[in-house]
């Protein structure tokens, strides 16, 4: 009886997950139908309590769960951004190395295991008119939802951009790496207390901001020069970062391990690195020689076609959200886009875009605009121009259209930004800029005059980069002191 018991409950146990995910995109059914929605998740409720009598094999209920997950994905579009990078990609981001696949390992499977994860092209272009099939009352080039998204209304809670956006309060300074620039910083996946700084001291910090007070929870140390660049594994259990020692190293998050180390094969500088979104098993790397480089890390190996040569200095990377498009910066002033084959690692130039000669590209932040009803994707450059641009990706290919451009004080330092995690669910959008003048800038998209809806200040320095948490109430902003502030979003 108690074994019953048990798969009764297990079963019932898939049946309200797959509830929750019905319920999680009920806002986006007939919106101007609330009655009908709610009808709709009722029926839907009797109907799953009624199937989990009826003793299905585990398997076919996960597959169900799975399908039904994928569908109403492809029906309504991801949620989230990073949500979305985990139900495209498999559960865990499979950065344990013993469960990491090899590429090189044997050819003939290389098609299977990259047909399992990867984004066709017929996929991404069917994406594409997804993203052109917009309501007719969205003005033309619109970025944000219209005043028709109730749900996206409902879910920011009405509140204006300001507001949304009322950073003040520092709720911490870390000062570990002082003296020393911070160049990068960044919260962990769907985390709201783990952010991970690294310095040109050669080291790395992963902190906790769950603790009273706050806490550097690891160091992360065996760089043998300045850390230029790192990132998180989709589950947050590795960081890969790079460094002017001219290696790749990958750690242990819970005890600061360094698991293997990656000398880069010309001995030059290592400038950046970014994860491949739908195979943590893959990492980019750009170096001072010109050089973009696809490195299997469980092997620390070259990827075999995975690799080509800028015009200048590799200073910045960022992927879509398919993981089928990179765009690379130089210090030459140009982004090149590449096609990613998701079953080799091979990546085939496609467009080039100078957006000032000489100038450094040193921060690209990709975004699919998650809206139900602008879904452009977007790319966000810091370029030493004084200016931060922010740009239409075209085409399949990664073509960028200049959208708009916002003042902000940068000539010389590498300064970063980032699009607000949150944003499609509100009326309007902001995107997250440090600045040379010290100052971290808050940026509505949408607005053609005034369009700064925050300005904080605190920093003694450069703010060379910036980082929210996943739900926003936390900002982390780094300067060339090595200064770290944490902020606080005001509650009203």
């Amino acid at each position: 009886m108690r074994e019953t018991d048990r798969v009764v409950c297990g079963m019932a146990a898939v049946w309200q997950q797959v509830l929750a995910v019905d319920a999680r995109y009920n806002a986006y059914r007939t919106p101007t139908f609330p009655q009908f929605r709610t009808q709709y998740i009722r029926r839907r409720s009797q109907l799953l309590r009624e199937n989990a009598k009826c003793g299905f094999e585990p398997g076919l209920r996960r597959q169900y769960l799975r399908l039904r997950s994928q569908l109403l994905a492809q029906r309504y579009g991801p949620l989230s951004e990073q949500s979305s990078f985990r139900a495209s990609s498999v559960r865990s981001s499979r950065t344990t190395l013993d469960r990491m696949e090899d590429f090189e390992e044997d050819p003939r499977a290389q098609g299977a295991r990259g047909h399992r994860r990867s984004v066709s092209r017929g996929s991404y272009q069917l994406q594409a008119q997804m993203n052109r099939a917009v309501y007719d009352e969205r003005p033309p080039g619109s970025l944000v939802p219209t005043s028709v998204a109730e749900a996206s209304r409902a879910m920011a809670g009405d509140t204006t951009l300001s507001e949304n956006y009322a950073f003040a309060g520092m709720h911490h300074i870390f000062d570990q790496h002082v003296d020393s620039a911070v160049p990068r910083l960044q919260f962990a996946n769907d985390d709201k207390h783990l952010l991970a700084c690294c310095s040109l001291d050669g080291t790395l910090s992963i902190m906790t901001l769950s603790s009273s007070p706050p806490r550097v929870k690891v160091s992360l140390k065996g760089h043998g020069g300045p850390v230029t660049d790192f990132a998180w594994s989709l589950s947050n259990d590795i960081i890969v970062s790079t460094s002017l020692d001219g290696t790749l190293r990958i750690w242990n998050t819970e005890d600061g391990r360094c698991i293997r180390e990656v000398r880069d094969p010309e001995s030059s500088e290592l400038l950046c690195c970014t994860f491949q979104p739908m195979n943590n098993n893959l990492t980019v790397v750009g170096n001072s020689k010109h050089h973009l480089q696809v490195v299997n890390i469980s092997t620390g190996k070259k990827v075999k076609g995975g690799s080509s040569k800028l015009t200048g200095r590799v200073l910045s990377l960022s992927f879509d959200a398919p993981g089928r498009i990179l765009w690379a910066g130089d210090d030459r002033g140009s982004i090149f886009s590449f096609l990613f084959d998701m079953a080799t690692g091979k990546l085939t130039k496609a467009k080039r875009l100078v957006v000032s000669e000489g100038s450094s590209i040193c921060s690209i932040s990709a975004r699919s605009w998650i809206s139900r009803e602008a879904r452009d994707p977007s790319l966000l450059v810091n370029a030493c121009v004084n200016k931060l641009l922010l740009y239409r990706v075209a085409d399949n290919d990664g073509t960028l259209q200049l959208k708009r451009s916002f003042p902000i004080q940068q000539g010389s330092q590498l300064v970063h930004s980032i699009f607000c995690p949150l944003m499609s669910f509100r009326q309007g959008a902001c995107v997250v800029t440090g600045s040379e003048d010290g100052c971290v800038y808050f940026f509505d998209v949408e607005r053609n005059t005034k369009a700064i809806v925050n300005k904080l200040q605190g920093h003694g320095g450069p703010v060379l980069d910036v980082s929210f948490n996943c739900d926003e109430s936390l900002l982390a902003s780094a300067d060339s002191t090595g200064m770290v502030i944490i902020w606080r979003r005001e509650q009203k």
